[in-house]
């Protein structure tokens, strides 16, 4: 569950184009290399596949992914803007990514940790970097749910979660996706006609998705979508999922 925390939505011009490095290296086990896609790519495991629409053609395009398994992911808590470290198995659900993609002109990435450590890994294996930050690809800020379990929330707002309410400080979805989609249009000015690959978070993302007028049912660890931009318009592209045989876990409520 990456869960999204709000009070009050970040300031829309800080953050960006912060080069933090590629960090520290590890251990991708089996080293098969890093996969080129050739083919357009949707089903779990895959190689991505760049957007085939030809109306597509001249466009920026965006790849924007949800980190890997977060320490609160495994514990099952509300995350929003705390900065919560991946798990060994989030690590490796990076490595395993990187596996299936192909080069970027750039990576850029949330600041909280579980997203840059995750943009860290696959830019390292990948050869790009830096990593770049944003902090408007932070999560959905969620107020007092933040580090809340769901029977924690449940108890203390009784029906809330069964309507989709959300409690007063918590960042509106609407805020949140558009200073997403705000941060995606500054980063594909940058990348005239190229691709560009973005770690954020599961809540943002569909919010996006949904401002656009698309969505993914369920958004699990390095599950994502193609974003389009042209002339600063941004269109929705294909599902992508990442990792095998993982596609229903951690749901992104």
């Amino acid at each position: 569950m990456d869960m999204g925390s709000q009070a009050s939505p970040p300031d829309h011009g800080t953050g960006r184009g912060t080069d933090r490095g590629t960090g520290r290296g590890i251990d991708r086990g089996t080293d098969r290399g890093a996969a080129r896609p050739d083919r357009p790519f949707v089903s779990p495991g895959q190689r991505p596949e760049r957007p085939s629409d030809p109306a597509s053609g001249g466009a920026t395009r965006l790849l924007v992914v949800r980190h890997g398994e977060s320490e609160w992911n495994a514990s099952g808590r509300w995350q929003g803007h705390a900065d919560v470290a991946l798990t060994r198995r989030g690590e490796l659900q990076a490595v395993e990514a990187s596996e299936v993609l192909g080069q970027f002109d750039a990576i850029w990435s949330s600041d909280l940790a579980r997203a840059h450590r995750t943009a860290q890994i696959i830019a390292e294996l990948l050869g790009v970097g830096p990593v770049h930050t944003d902090e408007r690809l932070r999560e959905t800020h969620v107020g007092p749910w933040e580090g809340l379990t769901h029977d924690e929330v449940e108890a203390g707002w009784p029906g809330y979660l069964d309507v989709r309410r959300r409690p007063e400080g918590f960042e509106p979805y609407e805020e949140s996706a558009a200073r997403l989609l705000a941060a995606l249009v500054d980063i594909a000015r940058q990348y005239p006609g190229g691709e560009v690959l973005i770690v954020s978070h599961g809540g943002v993302i569909r919010a996006a998705q949904r401002a656009i007028g698309w969505k993914m049912p369920k958004l699990p660890n390095l599950s994502g979508s193609w974003f389009l931009a042209r002339d600063g318009v941004l269109s929705p592209g294909e599902a992508v999922h990442l990792l095998a045989g993982e596609h229903t876990a951690h749901e992104a409520l």
